[in-house]
């Protein structure tokens, strides 16, 4: 049986069982934790379903855009891979708890198909309190009068980062739509040089006691000046003014970032995995 209301995805009976599970690692479940403090468990609202395989405290999966996997252990993935092969395929990636993640995969790629990339090794990274080094003073919220402006540096940073173009098929309109309901929760933090992004970030899920950094980027003339430390260090500077913990994962290979952010002040506290399918 799936969830502890049978086959249905868990609801609000259950929400004092999900908070509990997703309070036993705040940072990995921040992704999940926020959409859920902000919409309860209606599948309607969360945009979304959570899915047990026996009960939460146990297992605990969220499919959506995203299908993340956040507890359970080899039988309980084997349960949510059958439901996730059961019903036609809405998430664009399988992200989560590396351990987790990998095996689900397994269970998912004789039916998903060969996926357009697999990242087995993303750093999860946390920083308590205040960044080691000073913020960049120059660093500020983005408001919607930049939206122009942020825009193309938002896309520009998406490509690199995911491979796609976020613009395509809607010449950007629900990528836009995305940005500006950031902009407007006060989460979306750039550098500007006249007309121009030189740095920017963004904070992409809001729990609680969790704030998870994206979309990191500096601008390619800019680089090697140290932006990407002290920008990502105002972000964190604002995130810990709100009592939460930052957060934020990063490509194993990517040397470079790791260090950047190694000289703000994040440990690695765990490791995702990411599987983007097409």
């Amino acid at each position: 049986m799936l969830g502890i209301l049978g086959d249905r995805p868990l609801g609000a009976k259950d929400g004092d069982a999900v908070g509990r599970a997703l309070d036993l690692d705040p940072v990995a479940s921040c992704m999940v934790a926020a959409r859920v403090e902000a919409y309860g468990l209606s599948p309607r609202f969360l945009g979304g379903e959570l899915w047990t395989a026996s009960k939460p405290g146990a297992s605990l999966a969220f499919s959506g855009a995203n299908l993340m996997p956040l507890i359970g252990g080899a039988a309980d993935l084997d349960v949510f891979a059958e439901r996730a092969l059961g019903t036609p395929r809405i998430c664009s990636s399988v992200v989560g708890a590396a351990d987790l993640v990998l095996p689900l995969w397994e269970r998912l790629d004789p039916e998903w198909g060969t996926p357009r990339e697999i990242r087995d090794d993303q750093p999860l990274l946390s920083l308590t309190g205040y960044p080691t080094i000073a913020p960049d003073p120059e660093v500020r919220l983005v408001t919607m009068s930049d939206l122009d402006v942020y825009f193309p540096a938002a896309v520009a940073m998406f490509i690199g980062e995911v491979g796609v173009d976020p613009c395509a098929g809607d010449d950007g309109r629900s990528y836009r739509r995305r940005l500006a309901a950031l902009i407007s929760a006060r989460r979306v933090f750039a550098r500007f040089d006249g007309g121009r992004v030189v740095f920017k970030a963004e904070i992409g899920s809001m729990s609680r006691k969790v704030g998870q950094i994206q979309g990191v980027w500096v601008d390619p003339e800019w680089r090697g000046r140290g932006l990407g430390a002290v920008g990502t260090a105002a972000v964190a500077s604002a995130i810990a003014r709100q009592g939460r913990t930052s957060s934020l994962y990063v490509n194993g290979f990517n040397g470079a970032a790791r260090e950047t952010y190694r000289r703000v002040g994040f440990r690695q506290v765990g490791t995702f995995a990411t599987v983007l399918v097409d």
